[in-house]
């Protein structure tokens, strides 16, 4: 049995991505092999999170699939390791519906127990009524402890720790107030360009977090969890896919849904031509053209290939960044970017016209509904282009999101759960 748990937060900005992905690392250099897990739609931390692991991370999402599948795909990937660290998004109880998709809901699925990472840089025994708060709020989210981020000194740390005591409730440790594990941020997530540094935060848990203490917590025996485990088989589809693959260019890819196709071959936009023989789907991904615009203009073969591949009826999946790249241009403050002509429209990353959108996703198309997840500050030049279906947010609201299709090209700037088939 492994020990599995989820690094929660009160609140976004507590520390909780520093702190879950210091634990994944010193984990993994203590030599045990580490399934990493992401609550939400998020797909930078995951990348972190596998850096560090060198095993993928996965994202968990009730809103983007079925508890019962949550509970599959913790199941299946947590098999073989001996911890499994989920990671959870926003505060504890934040979902798309009061709690409704929260990183609570997922611990309550996964029956896993919550440590708080909780940013006590401003107080001491007024993390009392805080804490009290979440402990009871839910009886059926079990908070297990706290790590405490963003201590001022020893002195301070000893009075967080009579917190804990007269609550009832374990203290993990902290992380000292340092300005080197501030984590920078760039559109969605963290900024590549700009991680902290892996080895002085493993250094500073291991010297302040009990981590042994983290090792003893432990999915309850006869859990749904562990009943499931050793009976999870997840078929492999029947697809041959193409995908084009960059560090930032196009790099934003739901594990499952890769783990779930059958012969995959990876390009890159910025250096590769694409070889279309014997592929069913062309899947280009979201992802920060807008960043490498000279380097995709660059690669005009490439450009051309993809355009020749869907006016020949080739079947492309075009998601945010992959969108853009099928456009006519992509327009920054530098300067206009002629793309691969495949839809007649132009985008615009010029810092005026930058507006964020965001937020879940679905659409009926076909017949059969899909779920994903919109995040970006490009827009279209001029009016949004008319869809083909009507798209909604997760309160079931009508969103102005387009969906194109152009003969057997399917975009739209939601990054879908599913690659369709």
């Amino acid at each position: 049995m492994n020990a599995s748990f989820m690094i929660a937060a009160p609140t976004s900005g507590s520390g909780k991505t520093t702190i879950a992905r210091g634990l994944m690392a010193l984990l993994t250099q203590k030599g045990y092999k580490v399934q990493p897990f992401k609550c939400g739609p998020d797909y930078i931390d995951t990348k972190f999170h596998t850096a560090v692991c060198g095993r993928p991370s996965i994202n968990l999402d009730t809103f983007m699939a079925t508890p019962e599948h949550v509970l599959e795909l913790f199941a299946h990937y947590g098999e073989d390791a001996d911890v499994c660290v989920v990671e959870g998004m926003m505060g504890l109880f934040d979902g798309y519906d009061r709690d409704r998709g929260s990183s609570a809901e997922i611990a309550r699925v996964l029956d896993i127990p919550v440590v708080l990472v909780v940013d006590a840089k401003s107080a001491a025994y007024s993390m009392a009524p805080l804490l009290q708060g979440f402990i009871n709020f839910r009886k059926d989210v079990h908070i297990a402890g706290v790590i405490y981020n963003k201590v001022g000194s020893e002195r301070h740390f000893k009075m967080l720790q009579e917190v804990c005591n007269d609550v009832g409730i374990e203290c993990f440790g902290y992380l000292p107030k340092d300005a080197a594990l501030e984590q920078g941020s760039r559109y969605l997530g963290l900024d590549f360009s700009s991680e902290p540094d892996t080895q002085a935060l493993t250094n500073l848990l291991e010297a302040h977090v009990h981590w042994n203490a983290l090792l003893k917590l432990i999915v309850p025996t006869g859990g749904t969890v562990n009943s499931l485990r050793g009976n999870c088989e997840f078929p492999q589809g029947e697809l041959s896919v193409l995908i084009a693959q960059n560090a930032e260019s196009f790099t934003f890819i739901y594990q499952e849904a890769v783990g779930r196709l059958g012969n995959v071959r990876l390009f890159d936009p910025e250096n590769d031509v694409p070889d279309f023989s014997g592929i069913d789907l062309l899947y280009l991904p979201g992802g920060y053209p807008e960043k490498y615009l000279e380097a995709l203009v660059a690669n005009e073969a490439c450009r051309r290939a993809i355009k020749d591949y869907a006016e020949r009826g080739g079947r492309i999946q075009a998601e945010c960044g992959g969108m853009m790249y099928l456009c006519e241009q992509i327009m920054t403050d530098d300067g206009e970017y002629p793309m691969c002509g495949v839809l007649p429209y132009s985008i615009t990353a010029r810092k005026a016209d930058r507006k964020l959108s965001l937020g879940y996703r679905r659409f009926v198309l076909d017949g059969k509904e899909y779920r994903g997840h919109e995040f970006h500050y490009t827009q279209f030049m001029g009016e949004t282009p008319q869809s083909v279906v009507q798209v909604y947010n997760a309160k079931n609201e009508p969103v102005t999101t387009p969906v194109f299709r152009y003969k057997n090209v399917l975009a739209s700037y939601t990054h879908l759960y599913e690659i369709i088939g």
